[in-house]
């Protein structure tokens, strides 16, 4: 799984790209903050329009969908404009998505903004992973690893300011971060040299798909088991074990602790021990993980499995995404790789909702009448990890 390698740049080139890799970290972290932010409150939206576990996998369902058209949207703006500013537009969908699911009186309106908020998502997803793999390939070496981390960091944040005010109204609680997601307007993301090439569609005619898909296999199986513990996680611990509402984020809250220390310890294990095994010890520890959620006597059980699972599988989606790009852009130029690369990227993103459509709509579907049943659906699919994991060895 190379890194396409670039000069060495400059000083003063480095501290332009630098500024570069803060902005799309920013960005990155935003969008983590926002994403946990409402998961962490589904049990109280649940509780303020009524809605069951199968109402719940049915807006989850349209979230999902309309995510992945975010992101078809987002490969068509990036040839236009650039990745950069199709950020930009998407943070403000995300803005207003999160502004009106939170205030909105009737049921309606929380459904049009979380509609809202669904097409955002996608394309921010898109396109902050253009920026990070076009980044990496400037830098040289694997850094993907430490922008999902900041999605992480943006999580437990979000967790922790979901305990602080879990006193007060959603409304309260979520309004300020609509205004937040608008800070990444004025970061310096990278925008499109001159000398690079916008994509198009013939920028993506010789791409070796076979071995994208089975990298996207396994960022599936991960979206599957990171949904399935980050939406229906705290649902959980009140379904199951009848936790407090102040306790609910604890679901989340050390899932994403483990998650943010394997992410910023990934580039070194991987140096050390290789992608391949790596991969393959997360899936064994994440079924193990899910088994203890699954069987667990009490909330600190499963808040314990919770926490494994993170550790587990917490790089695999940022040696997905740069294991795709580093076979999309394989013998390639600068110019036409950037182009490439951010047409794979938001074509390859769309492994992201299919693995939340397993861990968020099928779990809560199955786990129906009990969610122990719905986390086993993870528990068990994830070990599918050990064999596409030989798809990760370095060209």
């Amino acid at each position: 799984m190379p890194v396409p390698t670039t000069a060495n740049p400059t000083h003063g080139a480095a501290a332009v790209l630098a500024r570069h890799r803060a902005a799309a970290a920013t960005a990155f972290g935003v969008q983590g903050l926002l994403f946990i932010s409402l998961t962490t409150r589904l049990p109280r939206f649940q509780d303020r329009w009524g809605l069951t576990e199968l109402a719940v996998s049915g807006l989850l369902l349209m979230v999902v969908l309309l995510a992945g058209g975010g992101s078809v949207l987002a490969e068509v703006g990036a040839r236009r404009v650039g990745s950069a500013a199709v950020l930009r537009g998407a943070f403000v969908l995300v803005s207003l998505g999160m502004a009106a699911l939170a205030a909105s009186p009737a049921k309606a309106g929380f459904v049009a903004g979380l509609a809202v908020y669904g097409l955002g998502l996608g394309a921010v997803d898109a396109t902050t992973n253009m920026q990070a793999v076009a980044l990496e390939h400037r830098y040289g070496r694997s850094i993907l690893p430490s922008f999902h981390g900041a999605w992480t960091l943006g999580g437990i944040l979000a967790t922790l300011v979901a305990i602080a005010v879990s006193q007060l109204s959603l409304t309260a609680g979520l309004l300020p971060l609509a205004v937040l997601a608008l800070v990444v307007l004025a970061t310096p993301l990278l925008p499109h040299s001159a000398d690079e090439a916008l994509p198009d569609e013939r920028a993506i005619s010789d791409v070796p798909w076979r071995r994208i898909a089975l990298l996207g296999a396994a960022m599936v199986l991960f979206y599957m088991v990171d949904t399935a513990a980050t939406t229906w996680g705290p649902v959980f611990l009140r379904s199951a074990h009848h936790a407090p509402t102040w306790l609910l984020p604890m679901a989340t809250l050390p899932y994403l602790l483990a998650t943010g220390a394997s992410r910023l310890a990934g580039d070194r294990a991987v140096d050390r021990v290789g992608a391949v095994r790596l991969l393959r010890v997360g899936a064994a520890l994440a079924c193990v993980a899910l088994a203890v959620v699954v069987f667990s006597p009490g909330w600190p059980v499963a808040v314990l499995g919770f926490t494994l699972l993170g550790a587990a599988v917490a790089v695999i989606a940022p040696l997905s995404f740069s294991a795709a790009a580093a076979v999309a852009g394989a013998g390639l130029d600068a110019s036409a790789r950037r182009a490439r690369v951010d047409a794979v990227i938001a074509r390859f993103n769309q492994f992201n909702y299919a693995g939340a459509l397993l861990g968020a709509v099928l779990t809560g579907a199955v786990g129906a009448g009990s969610l122990r049943v719905g986390f086993a659906v993870p528990m068990v699919l994830v070990l599918a990890i050990l064999p596409l994991a030989r798809a990760f060895r370095a060209a």
